[in-house]
């Protein structure tokens, strides 16, 4: 049995690394997995076009997800992404809830008697991210924005969505991609927690309504926490962006602006890293048929 499934990237506008609470939205870029059942017993990924890539996050999705319907069960997976690895666009998020779908898609297509919910996938996909030690706090609001699309604010502690709705769909997502990647496991989390209530600030900005300055101000408290450079939003807020920070632990920088991208884009030659373009993303995760 084989089962296909997408998730799409997502990126901050609050992050929950200080505060435990989050919020974040999902952009175009995505990643698709492949599960297929086989008779070995043993589970084997391989991220494509990144064979040096530690792929024990998506081993335990879909590890996590079988042995809901028989823990004998084996599978080879694949997932291939356009998403930068390690730069704060939630490729671990992506690549885990593509996994948890495909993989119950496999399964399930054999055995009819085990149904899961939106909410129970999202937290194997959680509890995989936590075990292999790809995220501080769980990331519910990267899982969430993930797999729903849209918006989400929510209290990543306890695993809920505060609040939830479609993102303007008119937006071009500018991303500045650095040359360097962000591993989840070197984030100075003491000198984020000193700046606590600054990141709350911001937050409750996006409770509000807010979610642009929130994106902003998010964005330079976490520069500032993680010593990423603040000359790149910056660059972004001169050329026209409605919103520009760094997405995650960074290193990566989003700007939000419904006027021509490459205003953004050309803003930010003087530096060395890369710039893509993607859209909004309202779209939820889904099975691939």
């Amino acid at each position: 049995m084989e089962g296909l499934a997408c998730a799409y990237g997502a990126a901050s506008i609050a992050n929950a690394i200080a505060t435990g609470k989050g919020a974040a939205f999902g952009i175009s870029l995505k990643t698709e997995a492949a599960v297929r059942l086989n008779g070995s017993g043993k589970i084997k990924g391989k991220i494509k076009g990144l064979p040096g890539e530690d792929t024990r996050l998506i081993e335990l999705c879909a590890k996590k997800v079988l042995e809901r319907f028989d823990p004998a069960l084996g599978a080879n997976i694949e997932t291939v992404s356009n998403i930068p690895v390690a730069s704060g666009l939630k490729s671990s998020s992506t690549a885990a809830n593509a996994v948890v779908l495909a993989a119950y898609s496999a399964a399930g297509k054999g055995e009819k008697g085990v149904r899961l919910t939106d909410n129970e996938l999202l937290d194997i996909a959680i509890d995989a991210a936590l075990e292999a030690k790809v995220t501080i706090t769980g990331a519910y609001d990267d899982a969430a924005a993930s797999y729903y699309g849209g918006y989400v604010i929510t209290d990543n502690a306890k695993r809920g969505i505060i609040k939830k709705g479609r993102m303007d769909e008119s937006l071009h997502v500018v991303v500045y991609v650095p040359e360097e990647r962000s591993y989840t496991a070197k984030v100075d989390v003491e000198k984020c927690l000193l700046l606590r209530e600054a990141a709350l600030l911001a937050w409750k900005e996006a409770l509000n309504g807010s979610r642009y300055t929130a994106l902003t101000a998010n964005g330079l408290v976490y520069s500032a926490a993680l010593g990423c450079d603040t000359r790149i939003p910056l660059a972004a807020l001169s050329a026209g962006a409605l919103a520009s920070g760094i997405s995650g632990k960074g290193p990566s920088v989003v700007a939000l602006t419904k006027d021509d991208p490459e205003k953004i884009i050309s803003a930010w030659e003087e530096f060395s890293g890369r710039a893509i373009t993607c859209r909004i993303n309202n779209t939820k995760a889904a099975i691939l048929e």
